[in-house]
């Protein structure tokens, strides 16, 4: 009898109910969520969205600071790599508005309006954190100089007449070119020789003339003349030239380092 009533027992259906019941979505219910930790209350969730919020406006707020008031505005202009150019003039050319967003900076209109000083070859323009801009400059390194009525004129290693002095340039020699311009194959055929020169002739040269871009040919300070031709075997020219000059002679023609010619 106990052995046909456990039996029967086992067989009745459990009319309890499971404490993780699933709903028909299969979710379980949201009070079984809440005990176990898997739900999120609704001061959670309001939490959440306030920060959310509260970033947002911090993140307007400092780009406001950045782009719109003078906290990080100029208050300070560097100039660096000026030798001839004055500084002032630079810093009047360039023409920085103080207090202005660092962030809001014309870089590119800066370096334009000081790249545009005869003597300025390039710039760069950079930020310094937080306040300070920072102009660095390279300027025009003269290789000769052209003689006309108002005055002297330097000539850069780029053909470019740049700037006009009075007194004539210690160790730089005289340009006697029927043009003087980079898009000139005359010109710049006697900068790139004057490039290649080794220095000890260099500072010899006092004059340079050229009709061809192949015929440049030099004055030195002893008066002799030297037919150098073009850009091509400087080194070799050179040398062959030192050889030369031990003998008399006025014209030194080295156009052609194999076959030297004194006369």
């Amino acid at each position: 009898m106990a052995a046909r009533a456990r039996s029967e027992e086992r067989s009745r259906p459990s009319t309890r109910r499971p404490s993780a019941a699933r709903s028909r979505r299969g979710r379980r219910p949201l009070a079984a969520r809440r005990r176990t930790g898997t739900g999120l209350s609704r001061r959670r969730a309001l939490r959440r969205r306030w920060v959310a919020v509260l970033t947002v406006l911090s993140v307007l707020g400092l780009g406001y600071v950045v782009l719109f008031t003078s906290l990080l505005g100029v208050r300070s202009v560097e100039v660096h790599g000026a030798r001839s150019v004055p500084g002032d003039q630079i810093l009047a050319a360039a023409a920085v508005p103080d207090l202005k967003p660092m962030l809001l900076l014309d870089t590119g209109g800066i370096a334009a309006r000081v790249t545009a000083i005869p003597g300025v070859a390039t710039v760069d323009v950079s930020r310094s954190w937080p306040s300070t801009v920072d102009i660095t400059v390279t300027e025009r390194t003269p290789v000769g100089f052209t003689a006309a009525g108002d005055g002297l004129h330097l000539v850069d290693s780029g053909g470019l007449d740049y700037k006009t002095v009075q007194n004539k340039p210690a160790g730089l020699p005289e340009l006697q070119l029927a043009a003087v311009s980079p898009e000139d194959p005359v010109t710049r055929s006697v900068v790139a020789v004057l490039a290649t020169v080794p220095q000890p002739l260099k500072g010899q040269i006092a004059v340079v003339r050229a009709k061809t871009p192949g015929g440049v040919e030099f004055t030195l300070a002893t008066g002799k003349t030297v037919r150098w031709g073009n850009a091509e075997n400087a080194d070799r020219k050179a040398r062959v030239l030192d050889v030369l000059l031990t003998r008399e002679g006025q014209i030194y023609d080295v156009a052609s380092p194999e076959l030297p010619t004194v006369s």
